[in-house]
């Protein structure tokens, strides 16, 4: 049998990790400064992480939600405690497309309505209807096709205001990432999101803050919409939620009455899987890890935005996107190659950075080096 050929792949096999540094099988070391799309937060193998799955893993490693499982109670206090949600109810699931289907699902349970905005250049995942609220429609198959998705421009708004008076009590969702990751680190602003608040709650609709990327302290606030200063009715979360193992939930606001039966899930909230949570959320609270997303990424974006040859830096924290002129789309790959240096990228010529939110200032200026040599070669 061979794999399903759908992963572009570069010729690297990373077998071993160690905060913001992986090697690959032949010894040589890369700075990674991707994290495997924003999952790894506070860093490769750290210490606290490993003793803490390891110690539960000798005890159980899953059993079903049809009993108590401590560590979901313990992990729902320390998240609400760190988010500074504490009023707020959390399901667990698996993965940032299952988080935002359930999310989607619920808020259709809420108000008994189908339409569901979101906006233009939106990722949220690749199951059902998370994938129809995406906007790439390459990857959307017929079965996903709905009538139901409504996509306006991201911070226009006019389109948003227009959308409610002509749909109005229609309308059962908002879904929103704070900052787009996939299309291309793009900021939704305050003003925007203070909006979608104020209209969601003239019209009994449910706003969902997708957090799957931009959230968990990445950009220096635990959820990046929270620096508008409005509370979204459901945040969604996963990637940097488990730091590599599994895990994703939504948070969810106190108006929302669950009945039994109404979500569920085999594998989210295991044993193993809360575990890692926990570690995660011992790490960014014990470490300030806040507090170093917002300082170094703040030192990065303002070095960033001193080459000429860059067309804009955008983002926040440690999410930051480098915006390239078409002849400088060669720069992933050299920094890869050349430098040993892990980025993503966002089509057609944006550099992602995510890295661990313990990225100190070292690694980033070795980031800075190889990038101005990158520019300038």
């Amino acid at each position: 049998m061979k794999l399903f050929d759908v992963y572009p792949l570069n010729p690297v096999e990373i077998v071993k990790g160690e905060g913001s540094l992986v090697w690959d099988n032949n010894g040589q070391e890369f700075l990674d400064l991707y994290g495997g799309h924003a999952v790894i937060s506070i860093g490769h193998s750290h210490p606290h992480y490993v003793k803490r799955l390891t110690e539960q893993l000798n005890k159980i490693g899953f059993y079903s939600n049809s009993i108590r499982i401590r560590g979901q109670e313990e992990l729902a206090e320390k998240l609400g405690t760190v988010s500074q949600k504490a009023d707020y109810q959390l399901f667990l699931c698996n993965s940032g497309a299952e988080a935002n289907e359930n999310a989607l699902k619920l808020a259709s349970f809420y108000n008994g309505r189908k339409k569901v905005i979101a906006f233009k250049g939106a990722f949220h995942g690749r199951t059902s209807l998370a994938v129809a609220a995406t906007d790439n429609p390459k990857i959307v198959a017929p079965v996903n096709e709905t009538s139901n998705i409504i996509f306006l421009p991201l911070n226009d708004a006019n389109a948003l205001n227009e959308a409610f008076a002509e749909y109005g009590n229609d309308i059962c969702a908002v879904i929103i990432e704070g900052i787009q990751g996939v299309g291309g680190i793009k900021p939704a602003s305050q003003e925007f999101l203070r909006l979608i608040r104020n209209l969601c709650d003239s019209h009994n609709s449910v706003y969902i803050a997708d957090s799957v990327q931009c959230g968990y302290g990445r950009t220096g606030s635990f959820y990046s919409h929270d620096y508008a200063g409005a509370n979204a009715d459901i945040y969604t979360m996963a990637k940097g939620m488990g730091n590599g193992f599994p895990v994703a939930g939504i948070s969810i606001a106190p108006k929302f009455k669950p009945w039994h039966g109404m979500l569920g899930t085999t594998f989210g909230g295991n044993h193993l899987a809360c575990a890692a949570a926990l570690s995660v959320l011992e790490v960014i609270q014990d470490e300030k890890l806040l507090d170093n997303a917002s300082e170094v990424g703040a030192y990065l974006i303002e070095e960033l935005n001193k080459f000429e040859k860059v067309k804009e830096v955008r983002g926040r924290g440690l999410m930051i996107g480098i915006d390239l002129p078409e002849e400088l789309s060669h720069v992933k790959k050299d920094l890869l190659f050349k430098h040993h240096i892990f980025t993503g990228e966002a089509k057609p010529n944006v550099i992602r950075l995510l890295p661990a939110l313990n990225l100190n200032k070292a690694h980033a200026d070795r980031f800075l080096e190889a990038f101005s040599k990158t520019l300038n070669s």
